[in-house]
């Protein structure tokens, strides 16, 4: 199939399937005139990566997962993907906490003061 008809499957731009495929996530067959020509696994796969976006993971880290959790869309997962997603969450907590405090910081920097501070248009 076409790209196009790959962007219509998956509900993903043409544009993100090539980034998909510049970081090395599909490999399409070429047509004789030069055009891609991917297989019917490539649904599922890039379903796949853009749930994996969704989730906060960068190409780059979705480019080293197992073939276990790029095959198939599905609720099951493999134990090295369990891995993986529990290191994510962890991530993602503690950018929650620093998030947390920087804004602390900055509500108690400007405490009283908040009255005080004249916005520049």
């Amino acid at each position: 199939m076409n790209i196009g008809e790959l962007a219509r499957r998956t509900g993903c731009s043409a544009r993100s399937i090539r980034h998909y495929e510049k970081a090395g996530l599909l490999a399409p067959n070429r047509r004789a005139n030069g055009y891609r020509d991917f297989d019917a696994d490539a649904v599922s796969r890039v379903i796949q990566v853009a749930h994996f976006i969704r989730q906060g993971f960068a190409l780059m880290d979705i480019s080293t997962f197992p073939p276990c959790m790029l095959r198939e869309v599905t609720t099951a997962i493999c134990p090295r993907a369990l891995e993986l997603h529990l290191a994510r969450l962890a991530e993602l907590d503690q950018q929650l906490r620093t998030l947390s405090e920087r804004r602390e910081r900055l509500a108690r920097a400007l405490g009283a003061n908040v009255r005080s501070v004249r916005v520049i248009k």
